[in-house]
């Protein structure tokens, strides 16, 4: 059996963003989803008795837009 070369691994496109894995669209607005159901749960325990839940839903929603642009 004749011995063939080994090929190098094929060359991966460096990553944009900021998160540790290659994203496309879709999986950045699921992230972007989340963690905006994440913070409002831990806003609800912690934070709503000082602050209404509107300023979880501007931070969520501007959170999730970084997400979605540096991501």
């Amino acid at each position: 059996m004749p011995q063939t070369e080994a090929q190098p691994p094929p060359k991966s496109r460096p990553r944009d963003g900021f998160l540790p894995f290659y994203t496309n669209a879709f999986d950045r607005v699921f992230i972007a989803v989340v963690v905006l159901i994440a913070v409002h749960l831990l806003w609800l325990r912690f934070v709503e008795p000082a602050l209404p839940i509107e300023v979880a839903t501007a931070l969520s929603l501007a959170l999730g837009l970084y997400i979605l642009r540096r991501g």
